[in-house]
């Protein structure tokens, strides 16, 4: 199974993907050119490719750009790893059933929100981590795995702590779904 990360930023996700993942990962896009998940993939020789929306007359032709390179690497899957853009109706055509993204909520709780680690921690709520499938919704996809987050007072702690969560629920998702291939 070939697989393209997307995401927007540092890539931190993207790296212990890669790392786990070294003969699956081939891919890692960004919708920002100067996102640094860009160098840590040309660090580890993966191909890295930026679009930015603004360069395309509109979605449906920005996610056409998209679907045109992810088959021109042959891509299975989309792991979304901090990818801060709605997948469109074009992309997800294309890729029905075959993009994961993983929140830093436990779903339902803080669904599409873009700051769910401080949010979660303020209610006291929603404490943990998700998996889903890709949908028209904003977070409202099919589960796949969700782990509950201890709460700690110190945010700082509980962001630290929700990170490390994701290090090993992602990897645990993505093996489960490539040993369902075979």
């Amino acid at each position: 199974m070939r697989i393209a990360v997307f995401a927007s930023g540092n890539g931190t996700n993207f790296q212990v993907i890669a790392e786990k993942f070294p003969n699956n990962v081939k891919l890692a896009f960004s919708d920002h050119h100067d996102a640094y998940v860009l160098e840590r993939a040309k660090k580890r020789n993966v191909l890295a490719v930026s679009l930015e929306r603004q360069a395309y007359p509109d979605k449906q032709a920005y996610e056409e750009a998209i679907i045109k390179l992810l088959e021109a690497q042959h891509i299975d899957l989309i792991v979304l790893a901090g990818y801060m853009k709605i997948i469109g109706p074009t992309l997800l055509e294309a890729y029905k059933g075959r993009i994961i993204n993983i929140h830093p909520s436990y779903l339902p709780d803080f669904a599409g929100s873009p700051y769910a680690i401080e949010d979660s921690h303020a209610a006291k709520r929603g404490l943990g981590v998700t998996v889903h499938y890709v949908d028209e919704g904003v977070d409202t996809g099919q589960i796949i795995a969700q782990v509950p987050a201890v709460y700690t007072a110190s945010l700082t702690a509980y962001e630290k702590h929700i990170h490390e969560l994701e290090y090993q629920l992602y990897p645990q998702v993505i093996q489960q779904l490539l040993a369902d291939e075979h």
